[in-house]
């Protein structure tokens, strides 16, 4: 895959200032590091619902409505939380938020570890979320780098790094569980891997920030609302942004509860759950840059629709799944699909609103996603709590949906004015 935007797009790219000469060199540092940090998280993804029976959770009811109270709580804070943290990124620098998030993420998750009762462990991961954002920070400095052309080609890595994320470390948590016999374990390893992220931000990554002027008003937040508002394309992917995140993450809580009504208690049961959370992170590897690469050379708002349609079609069957191993292809069928969703909109949003301003939009389109994530863990521990595990799939594959026909009569494509802003 080439980095010249001449090659990629068949047309010739923006000239960059010598400032951006090394935007390269800042994405493939980011990508690295996003998928440490991924990978560090999602080695608790299996792990959540094995160990509330130890923090005093015993009935499968139970342990359902936590695992979705616990695996959400992050995200519904930070989605207050992250419009304000965008801002002071604009002010400050994105890496600075990198920073921030990191220490933060690395110390809750390392207290979590040590809880002794499940409102303990509720508050730590509740907690976290108040200096949550890595992720949007990380996006919004790689979107404020890059040339603007290739936004969609550099979100695509950077959704690429996290995804092998996702996809190693809910098998390392799962199997190192396993190994020491201890849900406690992956806790500890997941904190000392995240203060090790830490160290990386501060020594690779490079940001080309300069502060605003003393003598320019800072952005208030009711001028980013202001921002929002004034891009109907940008107010359009809120929800995009909000119905994706809730539809993937919905069936999140539930995966290994179901994978226990599949094959029962083995002894490798921690492994079985984190395969089956990875085979999705798998396949997002194989499908996030070529489908980043494509949107910006077919379109946007295409590449939107083709993931959204794939992703409804490939949920359904997953609700009469009966066998472990057809339920983890159909798993990997989804992940081809859903990894496209989330760089698409980002890029979309990018390419939308100016670079300065960036820091803020995606603050606040962020706190659409942490909504979709808070809500989703939600709505599926309750669902399989009081209908039945099969109907998250039901309902998650409805989301998909609704979320196709909403792309398709409410989003528009992306159209570059002479300038190479965005056409009004």
């Amino acid at each position: 895959m080439t980095d010249s935007p001449t090659e990629a797009t068949g047309t010739p790219g923006p000239t960059l200032p010598p400032s951006n000469a090394g935007w390269q060199r800042t994405l493939w540092a980011m990508v690295g590091i996003q998928f440490v940090m991924t990978g560090a998280m999602s080695f608790l993804s299996p792990i959540i619902p094995l160990m509330l029976p130890q923090l005093g959770v015993e009935t499968i009811e139970g342990i359902d409505i936590w695992a979705g109270l616990i695996t959400g709580s992050t995200s519904f804070i930070a989605a207050f939380a992250s419009p304000i943290w965008g801002r002071v990124a604009d002010k400050h620098g994105r890496k600075l938020s990198l920073v921030r998030s990191s220490c933060a993420i690395a110390l809750f998750t390392g207290l979590m570890g040590l809880a002794t009762n499940v409102w303990w462990f509720f508050g730590a991961r509740a907690v976290m979320g108040a200096f949550a954002g890595f992720s949007t920070s990380a996006i919004a400095l790689v979107a404020s780098q890059v040339p603007e052309r290739r936004i969609g080609y550099a979100l695509g890595w950077l959704s690429t790094g996290q995804m092998v994320g996702s996809l190693i470390g809910p098998v390392l948590g799962g199997a190192l569980a396993d190994i020491t016999g201890s849900y406690r374990a992956p806790f500890f390893w997941a904190s000392a891997t995240t203060f090790g992220t830490l160290a990386m931000v501060w020594f690779f990554v490079h940001e080309d920030f300069t502060p605003p002027k003393a003598s320019t008003k800072s952005r208030s937040l009711r001028g980013g609302y202001a921002l929002l508002t004034s891009s109907g394309a940008v107010m359009a992917l809120l929800f995009v942004l909000l119905m994706a995140q809730f539809g993937v993450r919905t069936v999140q809580p539930v995966v290994t509860i179901f994978v226990q009504e599949l094959i029962g208690s083995p002894p490798q049961i921690a492994t079985l759950a984190g395969v089956a959370f990875s085979i999705t992170g798998l396949a997002n590897l194989m499908a996030s840059p070529f489908l980043g690469n494509r949107s910006d050379i077919i379109g946007y708002r295409k590449v939107l629709l083709i993931c959204l349609l794939g992703a409804t079609l490939t949920s359904i069957p997953q609700i009469w799944v009966s066998n472990y191993w057809v339920f983890v292809a159909e798993r990997f069928a989804v992940g081809l699909f859903i990894g496209g969703i989330l760089p698409t909109a980002n890029a979309l949003i990018g390419r939308s609103v100016s670079r300065e301003n960036r820091g803020t939009v995606y603050g606040m389109t962020a706190s659409a996603t942490f909504l979709g994530n808070s809500l989703g863990p939600l709505t599926g521990g309750t669902l399989a709590a009081g209908l039945g595990i099969r109907w998250v799939f039901a309902v998650t594959a409805l989301l998909m949906a609704v979320n196709l026909i909403w792309v398709w009569f409410t989003v528009p494509e992306y159209k570059e004015g002479p300038s190479g802003e965005a056409a009004s």
